[in-house]
């Protein structure tokens, strides 16, 4: 049995043959890997330990570092899955390109615990911070060229509301933003945390902001 072709048929073009994959695939795909994500975020969290109450809870707050950067990660990841599955649950059909950059999406992922390790490390704070914001910053980056490719080509469903484009170039354009603007900051600062605490403030600002310009449009229609 030849891959690409139909009983009776001529070869399926690639192009064709790879819109002809259910795209729920993917989704179920890129479920199952972020959710690996994030059970390997808790496989790396130290446990602490000690012989009394009080050499435990010392021993807890000796590993605080890791437990916050253990919460970072998981909130971003949890963000990147729930922006994932309000997007690509409207997915109709794929194409190379989509399948592509959702994949060096998931590529980003799977390196967070990874990377959330080593910004735990002692010393050299603005190389180990700059390889973490990277990490996201790409991701982002990557999850927003996939949004593109579904908005430019038509690859969502009919009647997919217009909102759902605008929200999602919104907050994955502030957050590749603000993770690419730490890096320079974390040679300068550890305050370059900041950045990534304001994402979710300038996306909501800018969501507000895009509202008030769509509002005298439709008070003049």
């Amino acid at each position: 049995m030849q891959t690409g072709r139909q009983a009776g048929s001529e070869p399926v073009p690639a192009r064709i043959e790879l819109e002809m994959v259910n795209p729920e695939r993917l989704v179920f795909f890129s479920d199952a890997v972020i959710a690996i994500a994030i059970t390997l975020l808790a496989l790396e969290l130290p446990a602490p330990v000690g012989q009394t109450n009080a050499e435990l809870w010392r021993d807890l707050a000796r590993n605080v570092n890791d437990y916050v950067a253990f919460l970072i990660s998981f909130a971003v990841i949890g963000g990147h899955w729930f922006l994932h599955h309000r997007t690509f649950g409207h997915v109709a059909r794929l194409s190379g390109r989509l399948v592509r950059w959702n994949m060096l999406w998931l590529l980003m992922i799977v390196l967070t615990p990874f990377v959330t390790r080593v910004i735990v490390g002692d010393g050299a704070f603005a190389a180990r911070f700059t390889l973490y914001a990277a990490i996201q910053a790409l991701a982002s980056l990557f999850f927003l060229l996939a949004v593109l490719e579904m908005d430019r080509h038509g690859l969502a469903r009919a009647g997919t509301p217009r909102s759902l484009f605008g929200n999602g170039y919104r907050i994955l354009s502030v957050a590749a933003g603000a993770f690419a603007v730490s890096i320079p900051l974390a040679f300068v600062t550890h305050w370059a945390y900041a950045c990534w605490a304001a994402i979710p403030f300038v996306a909501r600002v800018r969501r507000l902001a895009d509202a008030a310009r769509r509002r005298p449009r439709r008070a003049m229609v």
